[in-house]
């Protein structure tokens, strides 16, 4: 059985807020996502460098829309690199071994910059719960049982919802499934009894694999910013023009992050367009 740590605040025990912060707009945040920044003493910031600065400098900017300047003091550490080469059987590993090394720096925060009667926060992009390793990193850290502390999370609007919200369209129709995977996954064949999938952290555009279906695609990059890119219509049709402006946008940027939704259309039913 496995026993729910409850959120309420303990004397003595430092306190953690997993913050859903949405997709980039600082709109996004909830009501109760306001509240728990608001309830922070500090942010821990994991910096991925001066590629991704805009990541943290986005952060800053949700901090300064939302809570008075003084109150709070953030931390920033240096995300640890990822092995992005391995594949096949290496590919859990890798991923097992840089959820370990952001262990130990979040373990590190935790016990160093965190006040026993202080409440800290992470602020994650969309929803703690899609996605994301925070959740699964600070249970390694509890585990690990050098540094006593409760968290709570708070969901945020996920990139998935403002997907389909930017695209004025649902995820599912009606009595029937969807389903949320990978590029990864996707690569290996589209989902049997599926015929609604949203993808994410597809690095390759795996979508060009069906461009000889009947199938629409609804997609987007940067969800929720200023950079943000949206385009839809028959996968056949539209796969071309979003390869080149993806790889325009990450020439720019110098980095992507992009999701979107494959709908396959009944026979007879005409495509989307956008």
């Amino acid at each position: 059985m496995r026993v729910v740590r409850g959120v309420r605040q303990t004397l003595g025990v430092r306190k953690i807020h997993v913050i859903g912060i949405g997709a980039g707009d600082p709109d996004h945040l909830t009501l109760q996502a306001v509240k728990a920044l608001k309830d922070t003493d500090v942010f821990f910031i994991l910096d991925k460098g001066e590629v991704k600065s805009d990541l943290v400098q986005l952060r800053r900017d949700i901090l300064d829309a939302h809570v008075r300047e003084g109150t709070y003091r953030m931390v920033e550490a240096r995300d640890p690199e990822r092995d992005r080469s391995a594949g096949g059987s290496a590919y859990s590993p890798a991923v097992g071994d840089w959820r370990s090394a952001r262990a130990d720096i979040y373990e590190r925060l935790i016990a160093e910059e965190l006040g026993g009667d202080e409440t800290g926060a992470f602020l994650v992009w969309g929803d703690p719960a899609l996605y994301d390793s925070t959740l699964g990193i600070l249970e390694e850290v509890l585990e690990r049982g050098t540094v006593p502390f409760s968290y709570d999370v708070v969901p945020g609007i996920s990139s998935v919802s403002a997907l389909v919200a930017r695209h004025r369209t649902g995820l599912n129709r009606v009595a029937r499934p969807v389903q949320i995977t990978t590029g990864r996954r996707l690569a290996e064949g589209f989902p049997e009894g599926v015929d609604d999938v949203v993808v994410m952290l597809d690095a390759h555009q795996t979508f060009r694999q069906y461009t000889d279906q009947d199938i629409d695609i609804y997609w987007g990059a940067y969800i929720g910013t200023p950079d943000e890119i949206l385009a839809s219509g028959p996968l056949a049709e539209t796969a071309e023009h979003i390869g080149r402006v993806r790889a325009e946008a990450r020439e720019r940027k110098g980095w992507i992050m992009d999701t979107y939704l494959l709908r396959r259309r009944p026979r007879g039913e005409g495509g989307a367009t956008g």
